[in-house]
């Protein structure tokens, strides 16, 4: 589903006219920013099907940083692989990473074993490459706010229209008498069911062992 078609569904459920275009008036476009705001919402309560990808790293001898390219600060690494090898690559922390390179003349080179998150979008590696490998980082992408009315929406649409009307109505006072209370709780209902779903594809995930 859209940008546009999201905030459309919005402006049904407040009994207003829907529009060609998010920025149409002012009215769509602050439906728009409830949009965003539910859409961020939904997107961090789980690690979505829809969301995860995974990010592809050519290394190169005797560099270790390596930027994960249309990445940022939201995602989270699920595991990482060194394709050319079929190994996978273990985590390790900032602090270990730090420690392992306090001289960096003496740091081993060669296959690589080991990462850390350097900042907002790049990865450390250790020990660090001798030569082209191809790693592969999978991870769970979220997305930043739409701004382009055909932009797609990769998480379940019902969990973000509901919280967006739950917020226009907060705002306005009243959506065809159901209170904004009844409206969010609505909301964090479907939005559990959703949850329920996807993590029947990834059962693993939430079974907890001693």
């Amino acid at each position: 589903m859209t940008y546009l078609q999201l905030v459309n569904k919005v402006l049904v459920r407040l009994r207003e006219n829907e529009v060609s275009t998010v920025n149409e008036n002012s009215y769509s476009k602050l439906i728009g920013e409830y949009v965003n705001e539910a859409k961020n919402t939904v997107e961090t309560a789980w690690d979505w099907t829809g969301l995860r990808t995974t990010l592809s790293v050519d290394t190169q001898a005797n560099v270790f940083n390596y930027v994960l390219t249309d990445a940022d600060s939201t995602i989270k690494m699920l595991d990482a692989t060194n394709d050319s090898l079929n190994s996978f690559l273990g985590y390790k922390s900032s602090r270990w990473f730090d420690q392992a390179f306090l001289d960096f003349a003496s740091v081993p080179k060669g296959t690589t074993q080991f990462y850390s998150i350097n900042g907002i979008n790049s990865v450390d590696l250790y020990p660090i490459p001798d030569k082209e490998y191809t790693l592969r980082f999978n991870l769970v992408l979220r997305k930043g706010d739409f701004t382009l009315d055909e932009e797609v929406l990769y998480v379940p649409f019902n969990p973000v229209v509901r919280k967006a009307t739950a917020l226009a109505s907060r705002e306005r006072g009243e959506t065809g008498g159901t209170s904004a209370a009844e409206l969010f709780a609505l909301a964090d209902d479907s939005l559990a069911d959703a949850i329920a779903m996807d993590a029947a594809l990834h059962p693993e995930e939430t079974i907890w062992y001693s």
